[in-house]
């Protein structure tokens, strides 16, 4: 696979053929990738019987708001932290009817990194109902196409692990 196009569209495809057979439907909640991974998702065919929907969660009122992060989780560890993302996630299937949840935020840049977090950095957090909350950090590198793509397909490659487990 020779683009970041193709290599999302197997992953997703993958990932649906996965949900369709255990009969389980995909939600999510991202900030940096913008909405994304569920472009990638529903760019494949029949993509409506396994994706519930996704949240586009940039501000952290909306993170507040909409899915229910807690403003005093959002002022003690910021919105590219672990605690963010995992109540994302967690607020994605308390807000839908999917059986899984993705959720990410980060650091796309080119500005907005600091030396704690620096451009690149990004939480990624699968939730399942009633199943612990998994995570994962990542500090990707390139531009911020680059790292919003990175994040896309780890974000992706993450829920298909989790789907095989």
């Amino acid at each position: 696979m020779d683009t970041f196009e193709d290599q999302a569209y197997v992953l997703a495809e993958t990932v649906g053929q996965a949900l369709k057979q255990s009969e389980l439907k995909l939600a999510t909640a991202e900030s940096c990738t913008g909405g994304w991974v569920a472009q990638e998702v529903t760019a494949v065919p029949g993509s409506s019987a396994w994706f519930e929907g996704g949240f586009v969660t940039y501000s952290n009122e909306a993170k507040h708001h909409m899915l229910g992060v807690s403003l005093a989780v959002l002022e003690e560890f910021g919105a590219v932290s672990e605690p963010v993302v995992i109540q994302m996630a967690e607020g994605v299937l308390q807000n839908t009817r999917a059986d899984l949840a993705i959720a990410i935020s980060g650091i796309a840049g080119p500005t907005g990194g600091s030396h704690v977090k620096p451009v690149g950095t990004v939480w990624v957090a699968w939730s399942a109902a009633g199943r612990q909350t998994l995570t994962k950090h990542f500090e990707f590198n390139g531009d911020r196409r680059q790292i919003r793509q990175q994040a896309v397909l780890a974000a992706l490659t993450g829920i298909m692990d989790r789907l095989r487990n």
